[in-house]
């Protein structure tokens, strides 16, 4: 259980991420309390750290050496003090539950919880992996998007990936000369979502997107068919493969989204 000792008036935080996030406030990467300068956290040269609070993180490393669960129980022992500032008080169980949603989110965890990491000591992730496999291998619409030159995300309906390897590289077909393909030419940034519309759930995948036009791989994803969108064959000028691969993901089910990463 961590240790380290928190200020009276340890900030609420759920509740003031909610009253702060319009404002732009900065949050506390391992604890989540609103950061401001008196109460940064420290480096080890003796300057200041703009991710962490001065409870969390001192002379360039962390105060406690804590999981992300110790972490939340720790924090859950101030309920009583976050119901001060509540209209409706809530129990230390559904405080617990918040905080499960919110610090996935946060630097020091989110590199925590990475893909391969589903054991049962890790129940967040447990299925996840298979369920990646399962959404993009069954379901037959999936959601691309890419970065205009003007800076906006760019959302278009694709057909389910042709080919996959593994829950991390998926191969798409397209056309050469789209407007999708222009935009991950000049930007690779990319992104992916499987729907399970329902089963209510939802897959989103961050990472880059390459635009493939060597004959290996265009033959690799090439179905019989394929003729009907590319008269010339596996040849075809118009005719490319996106390759797609992932980053970091959140997943989301039953009211609870997770985070994670790739190694």
């Amino acid at each position: 259980m961590c240790g380290f000792r928190f200020g009276k008036d340890k900030p609420v935080i759920l509740q003031l991420f909610r009253n702060y996030i319009a404002m732009e406030q900065k949050f506390c990467q391992s604890c989540g309390m609103p950061l401001t300068n008196e109460i940064l956290g420290t480096n080890a040269d003796g300057s200041k750290n703009e991710d962490y609070c001065m409870y969390c993180y001192k002379d360039g490393k962390f105060t406690q050496d804590c999981t992300m669960d110790e972490m939340i129980e720790h924090c859950a022992q101030f309920v009583d003090e976050v119901n001060k500032g509540l209209p409706q008080p809530i129990t230390k169980e559904e405080y617990i539950g918040q905080m499960k949603m919110y610090f996935p989110h946060l630097k020091r965890w989110r590199k925590e919880l990475t893909i391969d990491d589903d054991t049962p000591e890790n129940p967040a992730l447990k299925g996840v992996k298979d369920l990646i496999a399962k959404m993009a291998d069954t379901l037959p619409i999936t959601m691309i998007s890419s970065v205009d030159e003007e800076g906006f995300p760019c959302t278009k309906a694709m057909l389910s990936p042709r080919v996959r390897e593994g829950i991390k590289v998926f191969y798409f077909t397209t056309n050469t000369f789209s407007l999708r393909v222009a935009h991950y030419k000049a930007n690779s940034k990319a992104s992916i979502y499987f729907c399970d519309g329902e089963g209510f759930k939802g897959m989103m995948l961050r990472g880059t997107m390459e635009v493939l036009t060597d004959a290996k791989s265009k033959e690799m994803i090439w179905r019989e068919g394929d003729t009907e969108y590319y008269p010339g064959g596996v040849t075809d000028p118009n005719y490319c493969v996106l390759k797609f691969t992932a980053t970091d993901g959140r997943f989301y089910s039953d009211f609870y989204p997770r985070s994670f990463v790739f190694e």
